[in-house]
């Protein structure tokens, strides 16, 4: 019998991008859960670098490009250019690590600056390809690609938290740099993918195809537009526009809520049960309520200068925490293993992108089982995410912790549910 051996091609590599994604999500949770239990503050502040370094970017250097070399074929995927993303994220991973474990800001710093090299490289490679009028004609790449030069800018602004964080009195890094901005810019990359993914292999579909494209095509520039407007009037501590801008945004939310519940129901009436289309509309669900957190914080901000801390009373953090949890443990975490129930699928089964550049891929490509257990985990999901947002409010550590290790746990499952029967198969295969 031969030892198992990697082969280089696209199935491997998605393969490797599931395993690498659900373990750092799912490690985060479990860091974030004991974290809550031992009050231990190093674990505490590692975990949501752990899904931001880690996730955050290979999402983006990988998900992101099959999603946009499926629309444009000439942005070839380079397979072992992808096996170095993952390294080199995984690298960032340990440095990060060790840089919050020992306090060491500029080894920080150099982590960001690493990370913007490496999203150069494909950005490079995109605008060296495709030209801006070319871009500009899918609604759903203008999407994809502002998320990787918002990945650049999520990047810079690490390297300039420790740099911050080693030299605080230097003037020349802003105000505003601080962990919590960091965080929040850091979230808004994987938010905008989702909704290039909504409209590519949902509404793009609809009979109504070109209202649709006209609509989101508006939704860019609200959605992209205000997020950038939000970042200036919160810098400037301009609370009217604070309010406008967020009660603007989440008014799209509901809208985009409401419209996609009726698409789902149209959906499943007339093809199946897709669990994937579950995770998405669960995902926007807990975007309008990540939403609503965020009016509430700005309610409570008024007053409180932008600065070092969170600008928010203690005794209203749990807003704070229940705002940023929504975010990451829902709408994105839940509309990225949405996305992934798709995405993985269509490429295992061809090994190529060309099952998501037809109509196929919101076909059946799981058996029924498979798709069964998808809609277990979401439920588990919804369950443990939930129960860490009534244990912000309770300030229940047990309930956090709980939930945190339940959640963490089922976000691994989409390994082993999909593993089974996508990819093991195929390894076994190459084992005689």
């Amino acid at each position: 019998m031969k030892p198992r051996r990697f082969d280089l091609e696209l199935r491997s590599i998605a393969g490797l991008f599931l395993s690498f994604s659900v373990t750092v999500i799912a490690l985060a949770s479990f860091l974030g859960a004991a974290g809550a239990l031992s009050a231990n503050h190093f674990l505490l502040k590692l975990h949501p670098y752990l899904f931001f370094v880690g996730f955050g970017n290979v999402a983006i250097l990988l998900l992101n490009r099959y999603l946009t070399a499926a629309i444009y074929p000439e942005l070839k995927i380079d397979l072992r250019k992808q096996l170095r993303y993952l390294a080199a994220v995984l690298l960032a991973l340990v440095m990060i690590t060790v840089a919050v474990a020992f306090e060491l800001p500029l080894l920080k710093a150099l982590t960001g600056l690493m990370l913007m090299v490496v999203v150069a490289s494909p950005l490079r490679e995109i605008f060296t390809t495709l030209s801006v009028t070319k871009i500009w004609k899918e609604v759903s790449v203008r999407y994809y690609i502002f998320d990787v030069l918002f990945l650049l800018n999520a990047n810079l602004g690490l390297m300039t938290l420790g740099l911050k964080e080693a030299f605080p009195n230097w003037g020349v890094i802003p105000f505003f740099v601080t962990q919590s901005s960091y965080f929040l810019g850091s979230s808004f990359p994987l938010s905008i993918s989702v909704m290039g993914f909504l409209y590519a292999y949902a509404w793009s579909r609809s009979s109504k195809r070109e209202l649709i494209r006209k609509l989101f095509s508006l939704w860019f520039y609200v959605f992209v537009g205000g997020v950038l407007l939000f970042l200036i009037v919160i810098l400037a501590g301009y609370y009217f526009g604070m309010m406008l801008v967020s009660h603007t945004l989440l008014l799209g939310v509901i809208a985009l809520l409401i419209a996609f519940a009726g698409y789902l129901y149209n959906f499943y009436r007339r093809n199946f049960p897709h669990p994937a289309l579950a995770f998405l509309l669960s995902g926007l669900a807990l975007l309008f309520a990540t939403s609503a957190y965020g009016i509430m914080n700005i309610y409570f901000i008024k007053g409180i200068p932008f600065g070092s801390t969170p600008p928010i009373p203690q005794e209203r953090m749990w807003i704070y925490h229940s705002h940023t949890h929504a975010a990451l443990l829902g709408w994105i975490t839940f509309s990225f293993i949405g996305m992934l129930y798709i995405v993985m699928p269509a490429i295992a089964r061809s090994n190529s992108l060309e099952t998501l550049r037809s109509k196929d891929a919101l076909s059946s490509l799981l058996p029924e089982s498979v798709m069964r257990k998808a809609f277990v985990q979401l439920t588990l999901l919804l369950l443990s995410a939930t129960g860490v947002l009534v244990a912000f409010f309770l300030l229940n550590d047990m309930l956090l912790a709980l939930s945190g290790v339940l959640y963490g746990g089922s976000v691994y499952y989409l390994k082993v549910n999909l593993d089974r029967e996508l990819f093991a198969g195929n390894r076994g295969a190459e084992t005689n």
